[in-house]
């Protein structure tokens, strides 16, 4: 099976489940928006990228061909894998009205940094001006498959992030769990501020311990995955309404893989997480029914 993908990793890790599957055509680290509104690449220096996947990533989304790279493989693709998490981190608008997508290779290349300096700004993701770049950018490449018939090919991989690590349970939101938080917290600052207290620190130093607690391990990809899956509502909803196939996963079914080659994030995910997204995208009521 050949696939074209459209999104990050999450598309990208699901396809190396697929029994016999190729990825063709792999558009990473793009916002939708780029397809509209494309900086290019004058001026945008990438030197400071050692990965030519990473420079062929980001060069791509500066000049706009995202679709058109999937678009000429049509006459081979079974199957096109769209995932919304590269629009994560919002994308940088110029003075000139044209974007960039703000990926991580675009900050440490040095690149959003040259962009500030221009005078471009940060549009964030989640918010309503984000949403309507986005929006309209997304049914560009809705159209744009349509075009060469592989929209009916095309699956929405509704995947939330995951907001426990495996072998744990999900987080809960409500009273009693924000409750045993909070309790934990204290006890893990009662005991930050009498080691202070034992070392010589003074009372106030102590006392500041008790209100900078951070959060553990845990409780930070719970908050991130929490944010992240709010913010993505209206975008899922949006997607869904115009793709004719999508596969849709919770948080609480899904669980961040310590293993994960490229390391545990809320959106690296168990390989049984993988299989049954696979599952769900070979069944016959997914591929080959688009509107």
């Amino acid at each position: 099976m050949k696939i074209g993908i459209f999104g990050s990793c999450v598309s990208r890790d699901t396809a190396e489940f697929i029994p016999d599957g190729e990825v063709v055509a792999y558009v990473a680290r793009h916002s939708v928006t780029s397809l509209e509104t494309p900086h290019g690449v004058e001026g945008i220096d990438l030197t400071g990228l050692s990965s030519n996947f990473q420079k062929r990533m980001v060069a791509s989304d500066l000049n706009g061909n995202g679709l058109a790279r999937i678009a000429k493989n049509y006459k081979d693709l079974d199957l096109v894998l769209i995932d919304l998490i590269d629009e994560r981190r919002g994308f940088w608008l110029f003075p000139d009205g044209t974007t960039m997508t703000n990926s991580l290779e675009v900050e440490s290349c040095g690149a959003a940094r040259d962009a500030r300096r221009e005078h471009a700004r940060l549009v964030e993701f989640g918010t309503d001006e984000h949403y309507e770049s986005w929006r309209s950018g997304f049914q560009k490449l809705k159209l744009g498959l349509e075009e060469v018939k592989l929209w009916q090919k095309t699956v929405l991989l509704d995947i939330e992030w995951a907001g426990a690590v495996d072998g744990s349970k999900h987080p809960q939101n409500d009273g009693i769990a924000k409750l045993g938080r909070s309790w934990r917290k204290l006890q893990r600052g009662t005991r930050e501020a009498g080691r202070g207290l034992s070392r010589g620190e003074g009372l106030l130093e102590a006392w500041a311990s008790l209100r900078t607690v951070k959060p553990t391990t845990a409780e930070n990809y719970a908050d991130r995955a929490a944010s992240a899956n709010a913010k993505y509502n209206r975008y899922r909803s949006a997607a869904k309404a115009l793709v004719g196939s999508a596969v849709t996963r919770s948080s609480s079914q899904l669980r961040i893989s310590e293993s994960h080659k490229w390391g545990p994030q809320p959106f690296h995910y168990r390989d049984d997480d993988y299989r049954s997204i696979v599952h769900s995208v070979l069944d016959k009521d997914h591929v080959g029914e688009g509107k």
